[in-house]
C-alpha cells in the first residue's frame, strides 16, 4: 500500500459553461492550490487520469446517449466554423464547449483508473479532483451541469469488470444525486446512501423508494450535528448489513454553511467526521477500498477547505 491517490486531468480545466458560471475550472484552481499551502500535497500518490472508453461509460448510460453526447460535440464544431457561438445550451444552466466532450471522458476515466488502482493495491484510497460533476446524469439525459455519471460508471464498472458483489454509494452533496438513483435503483449489488436538501433541486424528481436506496431529505438550515444524527441512525446499519466490498463516494461540499448554492449548515468538521465513518465500513467490509468524485462546492473557500479535511481522513495525515 502507497499514499492516497489523485486522480485528474488537464482537460477538467477546460470546459467551462459560460463567464461567470458556479461550476467553473477555478474550482480545481482552488483546491490544488489548498492542498499546495497546507504541504498535504506531498502526502498524494498524483496520478493522470486516462480517457473512459465509451464501452465503460454505457455500463450506466444509454448507448443512444453517449452517442448523442459526442454529436453535440461535433455539432458545436460545426456551429463554431460558421461563425457561431462557442457553446451550445442543453438546458438552461448547463452547456458544453469544445472541450467538454473530452473532460467528461477523462473525469469518467479518472473514476475508473482509480478504481483499477485501488482494487489492485497500489494505493488505499483515491480521490478524483475531476469536473464536469456527475450525480445528476440520468441514464439518458444530461442535467444539472452533469453530462457522465463518473461515480455511477465506477460503481458499475467495479461491479462488471473486476467482479465484485457489492458496493456502496454514498452521496453527501446539496443536492439529491438524482441521476445515479436512476442508474442504481432496484440493482441489489449497489447500495446508496445520501442527504439532501429538500425541498432543492431537482424539484420535480420522484424519490425512490427501492430497497437499495438510503435517501434522506432534510430541510434547509439543518446542521452539522443533526445530519451525523441521521447518518448514524439510518446510513450505518444499513451499510453495516450490506457489508460492502468497496465504497464510491460523491464528494459534494455545497452543503457547507459558507456556500449560497444551498440552505445547509455543515463545517469542514462535519465533512471529516463522515469521512471517518465512511471509512470504518470501509475497514471492516471493504480492504478499506474508496473511491471519492468531487461534485458540488461553489464558494471557493470553503470548498478548497472541506475538501483538505476530507483527503486528510483519506490519507490519515
Amino acid at each position: 500500500m502507497t499514499m492516497t491517490g489523485y486522480f485528474t486531468h488537464p482537460s477538467c480545466r477546460k470546459h467551462e459553461m459560460s463567464p461567470g458560471h458556479p461550476e467553473c475550472p477555478e474550482r480545481l484552481d482552488a483546491i490544488d492550490d489548498r492542498l499546495m499551502a497546507s504541504g498535504l500535497h506531498i502526502a498524494l500518490n498524483h496520478r493522470t487520469a486516462t480517457p473512459a472508453a465509451t464501452s465503460d461509460i454505457e455500463l450506466a448510460h444509454d448507448r443512444m446517449y453517449v452517442a448523442a453526447m459526442r454529436g453535440l460535440n461535433a455539432e458545436l464544431k460545426e456551429q463554431i466554423e460558421a461563425g457561431g457561438a462557442d457553446h451550445l445550451q442543453i438546458d438552461p444552466d448547463t452547456s458544453i464547449n469544445m472541450h467538454t466532450w473530452t473532460a467528461a471522458l477523462h473525469a469518467a476515466g479518472a473514476a475508473i483508473d482509480a478504481t483499477d488502482a485501488v482494487i489492485a493495491g497500489e494505493m488505499p484510497n483515491a480521490f478524483c479532483a475531476i469536473r464536469p460533476p456527475g450525480h445528476h446524469a440520468t441514464h439518458n439525459e444530461s442535467m444539472g451541469f452533469c453530462f457522465f455519471n463518473n461515480v455511477a460508471i465506477a460503481a458499475k464498472y467495479a461491479l462488471e469488470r473486476h467482479n465484485l458483489h457489492r458496493v456502496a454509494i454514498v452521496d453527501f452533496d446539496v443536492h439529491h444525486g438524482n441521476g445515479t438513483e436512476d442508474i442504481v435503483k432496484n440493482d441489489d449489488r449497489i447500495m446508496m446512501v445520501s442527504f439532501y436538501q429538500h425541498p432543492f433541486y431537482p424539484m420535480d424528481w420522484a424519490h425512490s423508494n427501492a430497497k437499495n436506496m438510503v435517501n434522506l431529505p432534510v430541510p434547509a438550515y439543518t446542521k452539522g450535528m443533526d445530519i451525523r444524527e441521521m447518518i448514524e441512525a439510518a446510513w450505518m446499519p444499513r451499510l453495516e448489513e450490506f457489508k460492502p466490498e468497496m465504497i464510491f463516494i460523491s464528494a459534494g461540499f455545497d452543503a457547507h454553511r459558507e456556500d449560497d448554492m444551498g440552505q445547509l449548515g455543515l463545517v469542514e468538521q462535519d465533512y471529516a467526521w463522515i469521512t471517518h465513518r465512511i471509512m470504518d465500513v470501509a475497514r471492516r467490509h471493504a480492504k478499506g477500498r474508496i473511491v471519492s468524485c468531487l461534485e458540488g462546492g461553489y464558494v471557493m473557500s470553503p470548498l478548497a477547505r472541506s475538501v483538505e479535511a476530507h483527503i486528510r481522513v483519506l490519507a490519515d495525515v
